[in-house]
C-alpha cells in the first residue's frame, strides 16, 4: 500500500512537472522529456527495479506505449496520468529522444545463465539477441524484476495491450517464466 501511495504522489508530482514547464520550452522536447528521469533516471537507469530502461529503447515500442497510457490500453498509477501531458503531435518526438540514446551499462558482473529453451520462442519478435526491432522492444538487460512482472502481467490478463503475448506467457509456467527473465536480464 505505501508503495502505490508513493507511486500515484510522485505520479501527481510529475504532472505538475510537466504542467509547470515554461511556454519557451514548451517546443524543446529535451525540456518536456526531464520529469521521465524522476523515475527512468538521469543517466537511464531506472531508480526502482520494476521501472523499465527506456534509453536506448525500440522506438515504435515507445511510441505504442505512449499512446497505450493515454488511451488508456495500459495503466499505470504514474505512467496513465504523465502520458495525458505529452500531446499526440510529441508522441513520435519524445519515442525518438529516448531510443536515440546509448542503452545503460550495467550489465550483471555474472555471466548470464545458458539460455532456457523456452526462452526461444522469444526470438521471432524480439530478435536472436533479444535486443528487439520493430515492434518488439528490447528485452536483454531489463531487471528482473520488471521482465517478471511484465511476463506474468501478461499471463493474469492484468496487460491486455498487446494480442500476442498473453497466449505466449499463458502457454509457460510461473517457473518457466521466472527462468526466462533470469536470463534475458544478464545479457
Amino acid at each position: 500500500m505505501f508503495k502505490n501511495l508513493v507511486a500515484a504522489v510522485s505520479g501527481a508530482a510529475a504532472v505538475l512537472a510537466v504542467v509547470a514547464v515554461p511556454a519557451s520550452a514548451a517546443d524543446d522536447v529535451t525540456a518536456k522529456v526531464q520529469v521521465c528521469s524522476a523515475c527512468h533516471g538521469q543517466e537511464g537507469v531506472p531508480i526502482n527495479a520494476t521501472t523499465p530502461i527506456i534509453w536506448g529503447q525500440q522506438q515504435s515500442y515507445l511510441v505504442k506505449q505512449l499512446h497505450d497510457y493515454r488511451a488508456g490500453d495500459r495503466s499505470n498509477a504514474i505512467m496513465s496520468g504523465i502520458s495525458k501531458g505529452v500531446t499526440q503531435e510529441d508522441l513520435r518526438p519524445v519515442a525518438a529522444y529516448f531510443a536515440g540514446k546509448t542503452w545503460p551499462a550495467g550489465h550483471p558482473a555474472n555471466p548470464a545463465p545458458a539460455a532456457p529453451a523456452t526462452v526461444a520462442i522469444c526470438k521471432a519478435c524480439h530478435q536472436p539477441n533479444f535486443e528487439g526491432g520493430p515492434p518488439a522492444p528490447r528485452l536483454a538487460g531489463l531487471s528482473y524484476e520488471y521482465l517478471l512482472s511484465a511476463m506474468n502481467a501478461f499471463a493474469d490478463d492484468t496487460r491486455t495491450n498487446n494480442q500476442d503475448m498473453p497466449k505466449f506467457m499463458k502457454a509457460l509456467s510461473a517457473q518457466e517464466r521466472d527462468t526466462i527473465a533470469h536470463y534475458l536480464s544478464a545479457l
